[in-house]
Parts: C-alpha cells; structure tokens; sequence
C-alpha cells in the first residue's frame, strides 16, 4: 500500500467562528458543502465539517510543522477572530525541535513544530 497524502477532519463548534480562525491562521477556504470547507495552505489540506463532539474535540491533537517557528509565532500571536479568544503558549524548546501550542475556537489543540534538522 502507497499513500499519497493523509487528511483529517477537524469539528467546529461554531462553524463560522472556526472558518475565520483558520484563514487567520493562513488557510484558504473553499467550500465543499453546507457543512464542509476544504482548508489548504502551502500544498497543506484539510477539512473543516460543521460538527461537534466536545470529548472528541478538546481530545483532538494535530501537528503542523513549520520551517520557521518564529515567522508561525508572529501569525499565532496576531489572530483575532471576532470575539474568540485565543490561547497559544510561547515558543518551547524541547530536545527535538521547537513548539507553539495554539487551542482551537473547539477546543483542538494544534502542536506547530520546528522539527531539528
């Protein structure tokens, strides 16, 4: 078996509020449905659906690495989406790279990387 590319689908708890969130974050939003946007950003894809589990989304844990954790930070500490709050660590150094932890509008939890080379 090849794969060829692995896609997840993140929930929203507020539809719109997650759409703003992530095309602050960069992404361009097309529409696939009523309830599903295609996110994709630099060949990266994803897909927004309008639907919430709570346990499942403040469970969700997603990696997004990153060539430049410094150039992630400035659009990180830059968003804001309309009344949302959001809540992102300061970059960490760990032994393997360096991390921003950034919470989604629903609560999932996004580790951006700058993996060691």
């Amino acid at each position: 078996m090849k794969l060829n590319d692995i896609r997840m689908f993140i929930p929203s708890k507020d539809y719109e509020i997650s759409q703003s969130f992530y095309q602050a974050l960069g992404f361009t939003l097309s529409r696939a449905s009523d309830d599903l946007s295609i996110l994709e950003k630099d060949g990266v894809t994803c897909f927004l659906q309008r639907y919430y589990n709570k346990e499942f989304a403040e469970n969700l844990m997603l990696q997004l690495v990153v060539e430049d954790i410094e150039a992630a930070y400035k659009v990180v500490s830059g968003i804001q989406v309309g009344s949302y709050d959001v809540k992102y660590s300061p970059i960490k150094q760990e032994s393997w790279g360096k991390v921003i932890y950034l919470w989604g509008p629903s609560g999932e939890l996004w580790h951006i990387t700058e993996l060691k080379p």
